[in-house]
């Protein structure tokens, strides 16, 4: 499975972006065999868990930092899968990833930047 991030950016705090990640590359799975999820690496800390979605899209998991302002979503028909991210805080900067999985294999992309700077 191949993904790409896109839609990082330089945006100020409270400011909102919205990264996609495309999927391709299936073989023996389509991408609604998947669940997804977001994760980022802020500067200096290691990468740690943003969202994540089920395969259906009928259930979705946040880390408390971000509840209430970042939303995962996903087009299993494209192939997609969306974060919005709202009222960004500084320490929402980061290198944004997104990961697939299903059992005990996993895919990441090589991630987008999120910069959040007054």
């Amino acid at each position: 499975v191949h993904l790409v991030e896109s839609g990082g950016g330089v945006v100020q705090p409270g400011g909102s972006l919205r990264l996609s990640c495309a999927a391709s590359g299936f073989t023996d799975f389509t991408f609604s065999s998947y669940a997804m999820n977001w994760y980022r690496r802020a500067p200096g800390r290691e990468r740690g868990f943003v969202a994540a979605i089920t395969r259906a899209g009928d259930n979705t998991v946040y880390a408390d930092s971000v509840k209430g302002r970042f939303t995962i979503s996903r087009d299993n028909d494209k192939n997609m899968m969306y974060l919005q991210m709202n009222s960004l805080k500084l320490e929402d900067t980061g290198v944004y990833y997104c990961n697939a999985v299903r059992g005990s294999r996993g895919s990441w992309g090589q991630g987008t930047q999120v910069t959040v700077s007054s």
